[in-house]
């Protein structure tokens, strides 16, 4: 019997991967052999996945909570259950899909039906994965219509901003000085100087 190891991904950093985590434990998958990824499942390219396939041989056990736990790309799900237990040869146990565990099975038929509940449950998950993205574009679009502004406030420039300009190129005060009085960084700066000098604006 080889290593056993376990698969954990949420989509985010504030979804919570306790149940997957849980599950894991029940297994009795040791901790350090358990790999979590924060990343969206549309493709392959996680550092703990690709972390975890380095270390995995053949004999070895990976369990994972579901099949979109581990990706919701349908062709890319076929290509790396296929690096892993045909090329490396190691075991797959998705534990919510008895069928989908190939310590069982292993004759022609027990194989044709896991490959074929594998794909149609890759289908499911990229399927569930672009009508997500449907309904957050049609939610954009909605709150767009309705006049809802998103991502970061434009920054405001204080109202003694050109003073402050003409007291730095006079070299009154320091550049540090002058971001500091103006509450602007660095970079919206140097970009609210452009903007003020390409609108002609007297410094």
């Amino acid at each position: 019997m080889g290593k056993i190891f376990g698969y954990v991904r949420v989509s985010s950093a504030d979804q919570n991967e306790h149940r997957q985590m849980l599950a894991m434990e029940e297994r009795k998958v040791k901790k350090e052999c358990i790999y979590l990824d924060r990343q969206s499942g549309k493709d392959f390219q996680r550092p703990q996945y690709r972390r975890m396939v380095e270390e995995i041989r053949a004999g070895d056990l990976l369990y994972v909570s579901s099949i979109d736990r581990l990706g919701r790309n349908y062709e890319e799900i076929q290509e790396q259950w296929r690096i892993l237990t045909k090329d490396i040869g190691a075991d797959i146990c998705v534990i919510d899909m008895p069928l989908l565990d190939t310590r069982n099975g292993k004759d022609l038929m027990g194989t044709f039906i896991a490959d074929l509940v594998l794909q149609i449950l890759s289908f499911v998950a990229q399927s569930e994965r672009e009508n997500i993205r449907t309904i957050q574009k049609q939610g954009i679009t909605a709150a767009m219509v309705r006049g809802v502004k998103f991502g970061r406030p434009a920054a405001e420039v204080p109202d003694n901003f050109r003073l402050l300009i003409k007291a730095w190129e006079n070299g009154e005060i320091s550049l540090r000085e002058v971001i500091k009085r103006s509450g602007l960084s660095e970079s919206t700066f140097y970009r609210k100087l452009r903007e003020f000098r390409m609108q002609g604006e007297p410094c």
